[in-house]
């Protein structure tokens, strides 16, 4: 070809990509919004470091972003610290958060728990607030886990921090009786409602392999991430409609994506406790508007 016929093809063509009424993706009738959520995780809220009002500051940006969130998922961490605590400490970290949502927050949250917000006092154990249940009791939960649907989306917030072995320290996983609910929701949840799932700790992360000074090998351990992921995603494999997995714990931000879940660590709203950014990843939280056809889009925000 000579080379005004080929420039006048290539201008044919770039014509034809950048042509607005060409669509290549979903309809606008598909890509319908049906629900804007903000996930804010590892508040760990305390009356030090500025927090109450950096908490605050954090709330309000959610509720100035347009369109408006219409749910905030809380990913656990939401005080600072209830491990081997005192009691008083504990109910003056509660009392804050509370006071903090009645005040600056008018958008309903959905919690789950974080290893934080579960008493493991040894000296303790005889008391019926031990373990889960003190914050269980704050947040008006029945159940550690539990499930619930709005417009077209179904929801499974998950308990994923449990004792292990030793009874000492916390590892991540579901357990039987858990596992077993959880096979039974997705189960009777029709295949074209998609599934978005919250836990605590990371089903599947990417995050763990951002350490210094790796030798010849990386060390996972059990708090970090679910030691049950295989067992996990290979019931995700069954089920096409679940689509996303939100989680926090690590405090630093990252997407995976797999068997076409998209997992999601959605970095801190305390980045490193109050104390600045986790390594790279700045205080913040997740954007994340959901269409109709189970798809989604998602965003970090620095607030």
């Amino acid at each position: 070809m000579k080379r005004r016929s080929v420039l006048k093809s290539i201008g044919g063509i770039g014509g034809l990509l950048l042509a607005p009424s060409i669509s290549f993706g979903a309809s606008s009738h598909e890509k319908r919004p049906v629900l804007r959520i903000a996930h804010l995780t590892d508040v760990h809220l305390k009356n030090h470091l500025d927090a109450p009002a950096r908490y605050a500051r954090c709330l309000h940006h959610v509720q100035q972003q347009s369109p408006k969130a219409d749910l905030i998922l809380n990913g656990g961490d939401i005080v600072f610290d209830m491990n081997k605590e005192q009691l008083n400490t504990i109910n003056e970290q509660w009392k804050l958060t509370h006071h903090i949502l009645q005040q600056e927050c008018s958008i309903p949250v959905k919690y789950c728990l974080g290893n934080h917000d579960i008493w493991w006092d040894e000296n303790n154990k005889g008391q019926a607030i031990y373990g889960k249940q003190y914050a269980m009791d704050q947040l008006h939960l029945s159940n550690p886990y539990y499930s619930f649907s709005k417009n077209g989306w179904k929801f499974i917030l998950l308990d994923s921090v449990h004792l292990d072995i030793d009874g000492t320290w916390y590892i991540g996983k579901l357990g039987d009786a858990q596992f077993n609910w959880l096979e039974n929701e997705l189960k009777n949840t029709p295949s074209n409602v998609p599934v978005l799932i919250m836990s605590h700790i990371p089903i599947l992360t990417a995050t763990l392999m951002i350490e210094d000074d790796i030798v010849n090998k990386w060390q996972m351990l059990g708090g970090d991430m679910h030691t049950d992921t295989a067992k996990i995603i290979k019931l995700f494999y069954q089920y096409p409609n679940v689509k996303l997995c939100l989680s926090g714990h690590i405090h630093l931000r990252d997407k995976v994506v797999y068997n076409g879940v998209t997992y999601i660590c959605n970095g801190a709203v305390s980045g490193a406790w109050w104390n600045g950014n986790k390594r790279e990843t700045a205080p913040g939280y997740g954007l994340l508007d959901l269409y109709a056809d189970g798809t989604f889009d998602e965003s970090y925000v620095n607030y």
